[in-house]
């Protein structure tokens, strides 16, 4: 008789934290898209600065070219190619623009050139946090669904496991001056 007040509070318990865990994770896949939306966008704002800097006539041809050439594939990559595309776009932009010396020396020489690269770095700097934070984000899921009994209760459901994003998006040495 003393049992079964136990047992059914046990199960309450229970049932009140799996209510909880698929709760959280519920909300967790939604900060997963919320946070890929965002860094969606900040890589496509990084890849619009690169390109507008490139059409502007501010740097050398061959420069503008190289640059646009890369920033367009990353605006125009699919999603199997899309990482790799803007990896590539971050080797153009550090091989382009790595050299903080020659660049403070085009910045006195067109003032304009100053406004586009200011709006480069800050555009590689929120994509590169905005990376981050996705990548913190999806372990943070991952650490959740790896649970014993989130996978035996398949409380994800028909989720797809959130995937971390690995791109190079280190921010060229002559943003950083």
């Amino acid at each position: 008789m003393i049992w079964i007040p136990v047992v059914v509070g046990v199960l309450f318990l229970l049932g009140v934290y799996l209510s909880w865990t698929a709760g959280r994770l519920d909300r967790l896949h939604a900060r997963v898209d919320a946070s890929r939306a965002v860094l969606d966008a900040e890589l496509l704002r990084r890849s619009a600065s690169a390109l507008e800097l490139a059409t502007a006539n501010l740097l050398d041809p061959a420069t503008s070219v190289v640059v646009a050439d890369a920033a367009s594939r990353a605006r125009t990559a699919g999603d199997n190619e899309r990482y790799q595309a803007e990896s590539d776009l971050t080797a153009v932009l550090t091989a382009a623009l790595g050299e903080p010396e020659e660049l403070a020396a085009w910045r006195e020489d067109v003032p304009l050139l100053a406004d586009a690269l200011g709006e480069l770095s800050l555009a590689c700097r929120r994509a590169a946090h905005a990376r981050r934070f996705h990548n913190e984000v999806v372990r943070a899921a991952q650490r959740l669904r790896r649970k014993v009994l989130v996978r035996w209760l398949r409380l994800a459901g028909h989720a797809p496991w959130p995937e971390t994003a690995e791109l190079d998006d280190t921010i060229p040495r002559a943003f950083n001056s």
